[in-house]
């Protein structure tokens, strides 16, 4: 009579059930917050009204649930003021300047300066 010999294999459970469940959670987690933190830095994510014309050039907090906002639109800047229920218009402003005018402007405003720091100072 032929007897088999069972060989008993260890189990593919190293750690205890509870890690492992543990552990792929944290994982997962993980994985969500890396995924988020991309679509923020590379924009992916809730910006549509920019998309359309609208840009919040500048905001500020009048009171605890309402706002004072600057929107910049194609051919004007409007003044909003916000409010849980409504939106009203406050003021309308020309088109802001484009950079390159501004850059100019603060290129000259520097030499300028520059210019009178070295005549002070006896340099030429």
């Amino acid at each position: 009579m032929k007897t088999q010999a069972t060989v008993s294999q260890p189990s593919a459970v190293t750690g205890s059930p509870l890690l492992q469940v543990s552990g792929a959670l944290m994982g997962m987690i993980a994985v969500i917050l890396i995924i988020a933190w991309l679509a923020k830095r590379f924009g992916l994510g809730g910006k549509t009204a920019s998309a359309r014309g609208l840009k919040v050039s500048a905001s500020t907090t009048v009171g605890p649930r309402e706002r004072v906002v600057i929107v910049d639109v194609e051919d004007a800047r409007l003044v909003l003021g916000v409010t849980p229920t409504h939106i009203n218009l406050l003021h309308k402003l020309p088109p802001a300047p484009a950079e390159n005018e501004v850059v100019n402007e603060n290129n000259v405003d520097f030499q300028s300066v520059m210019k009178n720091l070295l005549k002070r100072s006896g340099r030429s």
